[in-house]
């Protein structure tokens, strides 16, 4: 079937709904920031009469709303304040709006993460039930007005309103509790796709919270149908009274669009495709191994049969659960305290005034070389050139930057005035001297080190005596590269992953002699091209190949030593990374990986493993380990296993694992011992942003701490 306009049957609340009952619960939130709903009334243009309208605010300036008992229980007695007014005809209408900007971002869930007992979890999902069952019940039409950041359950108070606005300026809404290690428990997961139909809810619920929390635009609210209105922000709450005079008023040509704007798919074949959106994107994003999208999933499934009280036991049961696990306390972990606040204020940064950077040059002009120059370009809006040894090869480089810029305006990300700007931006050459008025140059040639040397040697006679020269290498020594240098102390390590354009850390690497102004300048850089700064210790392979290339090296040894490919592959499968080790392998390429592992053999010793059969097939050409057939079935060629040799001592999966957990907190151990960062919390930064580490883990050093090993291996927990 299709569902038209969808306006839930109003019935009254019990008498006996009394939010009382869940105050004992505000002890366990000490630190809740109070979100306050304060009614006034509102007299409606048109003879619509009066609208009784709450206002989310907790007085805080531009903290966001957030939703705690505390905040739940206020907003839940703001709306029953109002039956009796609405059942007498004193108003003819309820609306909700937030504070400037903010709507409500969601749960407080810093509090929730101290929550010790599932029955408190049980009690915060049923109050927030309470509360918005109230929105959905209530005797005369319900709007809400998103107004800025709706989240998690500061969507899920929209959703039971009989119409919603949206702000075009709006910059986040969604329900991103799947990534946050939690479901939609107020709710959202039964509510959303009874209203913009399943398989749009199944992308709000799912496939964008794990896709590295994806949220929606204001623009996307509305055409997703969330919201049934969009309006401008300088005059939104004034446009969206109006149109709900409207509404109330049965404009002929408001009514027409509402019914044409809420007619989505909700048939059971809708569902079916659905369904297996979800259930594919789990799979896919989190390996099956994190509880709560596999919970939220659970649900989603049983919304076609299931009645709103059906779907609220489950949610409560579920959110209970979820909330005092492991998993969620991870994810808050990595989330708040990793990439909301660590992120934001990076330890080691000098007090050093940074240069201001009018001109930026790129050496090289491959493919790597040619996304630092479009970064750069994009982000900065300076004058970026870059150089290589031929001209076809500038020329290619300036052709990829030209084709990125093109494909914005395809998606419609830039007009073709912008791009060609910024595709004019970049010039190359094969002569280095222009780069005379750079005053920063990064280098991303060959990961050889003489190769390197020479490059920065002739960079030195040309550039002026403040420019700081950079290097992306991914595994040499920044200190040797400058050690021949006049001015060592301008040369950093700056080292991007690949993608240039999506992936957000770089590691700012620090020699003995570097002095305070780069690096100052470097972590300013950084977050002017939005990328996420973390200082590291000149040391090979910094941290996050350093801890990938062991764990790597590990797997292979295990392979190599007779253990099935199968096997070994699969072994680290319960810790949900985003790719096994093989595929990794040949993502990165054979090569590189093999180059990397013998500098980090050079730099550590055998504790990285260098393996002759990876030697064996690069010397013959072959690209990876697998091959697979035409229905995506993973297989080793026999031409392959032929080049290959093979020890006799095999190990079990468990034994696969044991082995790379003890060797991942032998090396962290070392890493911290050494000074190569200043905290295990970068290391986790670390390996979240620049090798996808599952949030749900929180990290790599508190699932080791959780799982006993770092103990066993270095006699101490990383987090104390």
């Amino acid at each position: 079937m299709r569902n038209a306009l969808f306006i839930p049957e109003h019935r009254r609340p019990p008498l006996s709904t009394d939010f009382s009952r869940y105050r004992p619960l505000t002890e366990s939130f000490p630190h809740e920031e109070l979100t306050h709903s304060q009614v006034e009334d509102i007299e409606l243009p048109e003879g619509a009469g009066t609208m009784a309208l709450i206002r989310m605010d907790n007085q805080l300036g531009k903290r966001p709303n957030t939703l705690g008992p505390g905040s739940l229980i206020t907003f839940g007695e703001a709306v029953l304040s109002q039956y009796a007014r609405a059942e007498s005809g004193e108003i003819a209408s309820l609306g909700i709006i937030g504070k400037p900007g903010v709507f409500a971002a969601g749960a407080d869930i810093v509090s929730a993460r101290e929550l010790t007992e599932s029955q408190h979890g049980i009690e915060l999902a049923e109050l927030g039930h309470d509360a918005y069952n109230l929105v959905e019940d209530f005797p005369v039409p319900t709007f809400a007005f998103i107004n800025g950041t709706a989240l998690g359950g500061g969507l899920e108070i929209a959703l039971p309103a009989d119409y919603r606005t949206v702000s075009a300026t709006t910059k986040a809404v969604g329900l991103p509790e799947a990534f946050l290690g939690l479901v939609p428990g107020w709710g959202g997961i039964y509510r959303l796709p009874r209203l913009i139909g399943p398989e749009a809810a199944a992308q709000v619920i799912f496939t964008n919270p794990l896709n590295n929390n994806k949220s929606l635009k204001g623009q996307q609210v509305f055409e997703f149908g969330i919201a049934d209105a969009l309006f401008e922000e300088s005059s939104f709450e004034q446009e969206s009274l109006a149109w709900a005079a409207k509404v109330l008023n049965h404009d002929a040509a408001t009514t027409a669009e509402l019914e044409k704007h809420r007619d989505h798919d909700t048939s059971d074949q809708a569902w079916t495709r659905a369904v297996q959106l979800a259930e594919k994107t789990v799979a896919a994003k989190t390996g099956e191994t994190a509880p709560a999208p596999l919970r939220a999933l659970e649900i989603f499934r049983q919304v076609p049969q299931n009645s709103r009280d059906e779907d609220r036991k489950l949610e409560v049961e579920a959110l209970g659960e979820l909330l005092v696990s492991t998993e969620f306390k991870n994810t808050v972990y990595a989330f708040m305290e990793l990439v909301q606040k660590r992120a934001k204020k990076p330890a080691g940064v000098p007090q050093a005034t940074p240069r201001t950077l009018d001109r930026i040059g790129v050496v090289g002009a491959g493919l790597m070389a040619s996304q630092l120059a479009l970064v750069f370009a994009q982000q900065l809006q300076v004058p970026v050139v870059i150089t290589d040894i031929e001209q076809a090869r500038v020329d290619k480089g300036l052709e990829y930057i030209a084709a990125q810029n093109a494909k914005q305006v395809q998606k419609g990300r830039l007009s073709q005035q912008q791009a060609e700007a910024l595709t004019g931006l970049v010039t190359g050459s094969t002569d280095k001297s222009v780069y005379a008025e750079a005053d920063f140059i990064i280098e991303a040639v060959f990961e050889e080190i003489g190769v390197k040397k020479q490059v920065f040697a002739e960079l030195e006679e040309i550039v002026s005596p403040q420019a700081i020269l950079a290097t992306n290498t991914s595994s040499l020594s920044v200190t040797e590269m400058a050690a021949d240098l006049k001015h060592p102390e301008r040369v950093i390590g700056f080292h991007f992953f690949n993608p240039v354009q999506v992936m957000p850390l770089v590691e700012i690497a620090r020699t003995a002699e570097t002095a305070d102004e780069p690096i100052a300048t470097a972590f300013d850089l950084a977050a002017k091209l939005r990328k996420t700064p973390v200082l590291t210790k000149d040391t090979a392979a910094f941290v996050v190949n350093r801890v990938l290339l062991r764990l790597m090296a590990e797997v292979q040894k295990t392979f190599d030593q007779g253990t099935p490919a199968e096997t070994a592959d699969q072994a680290l499968k319960p810790l949900g990374l985003p790719m096994s080790p093989f595929d990794l392998l040949a993502m990165v390429g054979i090569p590189v990986a093999q180059h990397v592992t013998e500098s980090l053999n050079a730099s550590f010793g055998d504790r990285f493993y260098v393996s002759k059969n990876l030697q064996t097939l690069i010397d013959n050409g072959v690209k990876g380990i697998w091959s697979t057939d035409e229905v995506g079935n993973k297989h080793i060629k026999d031409s392959t296993l032929e080049l290959l040799e093979f020890g006799q001592a095999p190990q079990s999966s468990e034994q696969v694992l044991s082995t790379v957990l003890d060797a991942l907190a032998e090396e962290i151990g070392l890493m911290l011992a050494d000074e190569v960062v200043a905290s295990a919390k970068d290391i986790d930064l670390c390996m979240i942003l620049g090798a996808g580490w599952p949030f749900h883990r929180g990290g790599i050093t508190p699932y080791l701490d959780q799982q006993g090993i770092s103990q066993k291996v270095n006699g101490k927990p990383f987090h104390g």
